[in-house]
């Protein structure tokens, strides 16, 4: 990279750095004291003006400093990208430590989780899981639909019906139906959705000697996944809402009309899924003029293979530096602390 475009890289990040700090337009004089010493003050004036032309930094009164736009951010996380690999976040022990505490109640877990995040952030932090994953089965049954098809019915306590059709390989006689509909009864009603789809399944498929109850319990956790669906839990803290962005009235509104779309959110972040760590939605990403101001940071995790959400929802001016490792880190820990049906321990090996 030449030399010109490492100084404004350098010029970007300083601006967006201290911006993030004082949440006040940012002058060549502070730039010039706090980050950029080595650079002559007419150079830097020259700079901030390149990266105006570039549409990454705005002015917002002709006798103020400047202040990123949508586009600086995103040039921002572009070059602050490489840092995220030296940081880590120095908690995860305690983290697997609740994982495998609550490893019977593992949304509840994911609360405490939930909630932690919250008081690392200051932000609105959420944790997206299955829906009915608290609810009980009442009745499973299955039937045949020929070509080898299946039609999976779960009824579960609260009367709500989730109805999968999937495709087993190994043709079954009515009679074999019969009797392993009546053995999963026997075995399944009464459990939590969450425990039959992250535990129990999987421990009586490691348990049977039988492949064609095997593969038929295989299909059935694949019903279990699909029915799961995601409902977005947040953290009720109102702490977030002492920033500077929701002094104003309208900020507020918009900020809670965001949060109320909890099918907008959850289409957003399963269709812009990167090959990333952490994934962020900002600007026109919402596809919404009005949340404009705010972003959305979240990282994939997944429990015994389930997939879920967390992440926070923020203004636009966030410590990037701090939540994008954070995020990471955890999502990471929750996904290799349970693995293969059952929780793993984590153990140093002390030298």
């Amino acid at each position: 990279m030449k030399k010109n475009q490492l100084r404004l890289n350098d010029t970007m990040k300083a601006l967006v750095d201290e911006y993030i700090v004082s949440c006040e337009p940012v002058s060549s004089r502070i730039l010039n004291e706090k980050y950029l010493g080595d650079v002559s003050s007419a150079t830097l004036r020259l700079d901030l003006l390149k990266l105006e032309q570039m549409n990454l930094i705005s002015q917002p009164h002709t006798s103020a400093g400047r202040i990123p736009t949508i586009g600086g951010y995103r040039k921002y996380l572009e070059i602050i990208e490489p840092e995220h690999v030296k940081i880590s976040y120095p908690r995860m022990d305690m983290l697997r430590d609740l994982l495998i505490h609550n490893y019977k109640d593992t949304p509840r877990a994911l609360h405490y989780i939930m909630q932690n995040l919250a008081k690392e952030t200051d932000q609105l932090s959420f944790v997206a899981e299955p829906e009915v994953s608290s609810g009980y089965l009442a009745k499973l049954d299955v039937f045949s639909i020929g070509d080898s098809k299946f039609i999976f019915v779960m009824s579960l306590d609260s009367g709500l019906d989730k109805t999968v059709i999937l495709k087993c390989d190994n043709e079954l006689t009515e009679a074999q139906l019969k009797k392993l509909v009546r053995y999963l009864n026997d075995e399944l009603v009464g459990l939590q959705i969450y425990d039959i789809a992250n535990r129990v399944l999987t421990e009586m498929r490691e348990n049977t000697q039988n492949n064609l109850v095997s593969q038929f319990l295989a299909e059935l956790h694949k019903a279990f996944v699909e029915i799961s669906d995601f409902f977005i839990h947040f953290d009720g803290s109102i702490k977030f809402l002492e920033q500077p962005e929701f002094d104003a009235k309208e900020n507020i509104l918009k900020f809670l009309s965001l949060i109320q779309r909890q099918d907008f959110l959850l289409n957003t972040m399963q269709n812009n899924q990167l090959e990333k760590d952490v994934n962020i939605v900002m600007g026109e990403d919402f596809a919404m003029g009005g949340w404009l101001d705010f972003v959305l940071i979240y990282a994939r995790y997944e429990v015994f293979g389930i997939p879920g959400y967390l992440g926070v929802l923020a203004p636009l001016r966030t410590e990037y530096r701090k939540l994008i490792p954070l995020l990471r880190d955890v999502a990471k820990t929750i996904t290799n602390t349970t693995k293969r049906g059952m929780i793993v321990p984590h153990k140093e090996v002390k030298q």
